[in-house]
C-alpha cells in the first residue's frame, strides 16, 4: 500500500489489513453521558470520542476483534470503541509525524512503508498514558511471555486474543486494548529472548518473530512514537482465562494431545537463543517455522526434532546439550 493510498482517520475512510474499510461517520459520536458518568470519562478526557454502537465503523472494528479472540470470541462482549482524534496541537502534532514517518519509510522500501495494524494491551491508565503522552517505555514481558528484543511489542490484528492477555481488568470489571497503526517497513526476525534493541543493519526497520506468520512485531524504542499510532481503543469483557488459540485449538488441549517428553529437556525457546549465536538468520528462521508448525499440531514432536537435527546438524545440538549439562 503506497502512502498516497492509505487514508486516516480524519479523512473519508481507511483500510484495514483484510480489505473491509471503517468508514469515518464524520460526526462527533460517542455517548455525552459518559464524561458525567465517569465510566469512560477516562478516555474522554484523553482526547477520545465514543464511536456509536449501531455504526458500520463500530461493527468492523467488533468483528474483527471477536474474530481474533479466536475460541474466547464467543464469550467476549465489546462494550465500547472509542478514537483517538487530532483535535488538539499536540495530537496533531503527533498524526502529522506519523504521515511524514510513513512517506520516508515507504521511500526507503521501494514505495511500501508496510503499515499494518497492531492491537496494544495494558491497564486503563497505561493506555491513557500512551495517549496523552505517547509510549515512554519498553514494558517488560509478563511471565508468561517470551521477549522478542527490547522494544514495544504489538500484536498483528488477527491475534487478538495475545493483545487481550495483557490487558488488565480495571475497577468496572473491563479490560482495555488500542488498536494501532505500525510502521514496520522492512522487519527482519528477532529470535525468542533475544536482548536485541536496535536494527541489526540500515537495511532494516524493525523486527518480527516470524517473517512469514508474524504474532509479534517488535517497534525499537527509538522509533516507538514516531511509528506508531494509536487509532481505536476498545473496552470489552472476555473470559477470566484467555486461551493462546492458535488455529482454534486452545494451549491447554494442545498440550493434552502431546506425549511427554523421554528425553533430556530444554524448552525450545531456551534452543533458539542459544543456536541463534551460531546459526545464521535463514537457518533461524527455518527453525522458527518448524516449531510454529508443532505449536500448531502440523507436525509430530520426533519429525520437529528430525527437522531441527537436520537445519541445525547433530555436532552443534550435541555441543549445546553438553554445555547446558555441564551448567546444571
Amino acid at each position: 500500500m503506497s502512502t498516497d493510498e492509505f487514508e486516516f482517520e480524519d479523512q473519508i475512510s481507511m483500510t484495514i489489513d483484510n480489505g473491509e474499510e471503517i468508514l469515518d461517520s464524520g460526526s462527533d459520536g460517542g455517548d455525552s453521558n459518559d464524561a458525567v458518568s465517569g465510566r469512560f470519562g477516562v478516555f474522554t478526557r484523553s482526547g477520545m470520542v465514543r464511536v456509536d454502537d449501531e455504526s458500520f465503523e463500530h461493527e468492523i472494528i467488533r468483528k474483527s476483534f471477536v474474530l481474533g479472540m479466536g475460541l474466547a470470541g464467543r464469550d467476549t462482549n465489546i462494550v465500547a470503541v472509542h478514537k483517538n482524534l487530532s483535535s488538539d496541537p499536540t495530537r496533531r502534532a503527533r498524526f502529522e509525524s506519523f504521515k511524514i514517518f510513513t512517506q520516508a519509510v515507504a521511500r526507503k522500501c521501494g514505495g511500501n512503508a508496510n503499515v499494518k495494524y497492531g492491537w496494544y494491551g495494558g491497564s486503563k491508565e497505561e493506555l491513557c498514558d500512551v495517549l496523552i503522552h505517547g509510549f515512554s517505555r519498553s514494558r517488560e514481558p509478563a511471565p508468561n511471555e517470551v521477549s522478542y528484543g527490547v522494544g514495544v511489542h504489538m500484536i498483528p490484528a488477527e491475534f487478538t486474543c495475545d493483545g487481550a492477555l495483557s490487558s488488565v481488568v480495571d475497577e468496572s470489571g473491563l479490560k482495555h486494548i488500542l488498536l494501532c497503526r505500525v510502521i514496520l517497513g522492512k522487519a527482519e526476525m528477532v529470535v525468542p529472548g533475544s536482548k536485541q534493541s536496535q536494527p541489526s543493519s540500515k537495511e532494516v526497520d524493525t523486527g518480527v518473530d516470524n517473517l512469514v506468520n508474524p504474532r509479534r512485531y517488535v517497534v525499537w524504542s527509538a522509533i516507538m512514537n514516531s511509528h506508531i499510532y494509536p487509532c481505536y481503543l476498545i473496552s470489552f469483557k472476555a473470559p477470566s482465562t484467555l486461551p493462546n488459540v492458535i488455529s482454534g485449538v486452545p494451549t491447554m488441549q494442545r498440550s493434552a494431545l502431546r506425549p511427554p517428553p523421554t528425553s533430556p529437556w530444554m524448552s525450545f525457546p531456551s534452543l533458539l537463543s542459544i543456536l541463534s549465536k551460531f546459526l545464521p538468520p535463514t537457518k533461524m528462521q527455518l527453525l522458527v517455522v518448524c516449531h510454529n508448525e508443532f505449536r500448531a499440531n502440523k507436525i509430530t514432536r520426533p519429525q520437529l526434532i528430525q527437522r531441527v537435527r537436520q537445519i541445525a546438524g547433530d555436532r552443534l545440538l550435541i555441543g549445546v546439550i553438553k554445555s547446558v549439562k555441564r551448567h546444571d
